[in-house]
């Protein structure tokens, strides 16, 4: 089949493009308004953005029916900061909850259950209960026009400052233990899915050295003069 987004012509029941770039890794974003109020929200368009130094960026669409941008866009343009809380398995129904359309002054951790806990960089908290936070200073904005004001995209980029990770993530040789923390990961629709399985295959072709260091998070290999 063939569809153009813009004429919403698939045919289907459902609009298809969500469940096509997939998964989607969930930043579980934690901020606070120039009050000092906590919001807490989950978004499926987030990712890591460089490594030199590390960047993560979130997008968030306007509120529904509004021209007015989600409370964690707002917040993090005042205050410049933000934290990312690693959402996993184990957390899904407090990512859900947080994930509610309430209003500013409601503190979506308290309607999940959740602890916070004080971040050592930055001003917002952290989630006690997930196991690796990322502390955030803000970065930029790019807006994306949408067909009205009411569907306009913010892109909201952070430079990592400071990580956080609890102990039992790492295995007896030094890496996160992905399988034991079973992140979560936006599909389609009302679906998800979390890291269940893995597996291990070694980069090939010319500057093998250099790529085996990267992305096995080593510094690359000193070059001779």
């Amino acid at each position: 089949m063939f569809y153009e987004p813009d004429k919403g012509n698939h045919g289907l029941p459902h609009d298809p493009y969500k469940s096509i770039v997939v998964p989607r890794p969930i930043g579980w974003i934690s901020t606070v308004d120039r009050a000092g109020r906590v919001n807490l929200a989950p978004f499926s368009q987030f990712n890591n953005l460089g490594y030199d130094p590390p960047y993560v960026m979130f997008a968030a669409a306007n509120f529904p029916r509004s021209p007015r941008p989600k409370d964690s866009v707002a917040n993090v343009v005042e205050t410049c900061e933000f934290v990312v809380n690693m959402a996993t398995y184990e957390l899904r129904e407090a990512v859900n909850i947080t994930g509610s359309a309430v209003d500013a002054d409601v503190d979506e951790a308290t309607l999940a259950g959740l602890e916070m806990i004080a971040s050592t960089l930055v001003k917002p908290p952290r989630v006690a209960a997930s196991p690796i936070h990322l502390e955030c200073r803000y970065h930029c904005t790019l807006a994306l026009p949408g067909r009205n004001l009411e569907q306009s995209h913010y892109v909201v980029v952070g430079r990592v400052v400071g990580v956080h990770i609890k102990d039992d993530a790492i295995t007896a040789d030094g890496r996160i233990d992905v399988l034991k923390l079973r992140p979560l990961a936006r599909l389609g629709y009302h679906d998800y899915t979390s890291v269940e399985s893995l597996f291990t295959m070694p980069p090939v072709g010319p500057h093998l050295e250099a790529r085996q260091a990267g992305l096995a998070g080593k510094p690359p290999p000193a070059t001779s003069s």
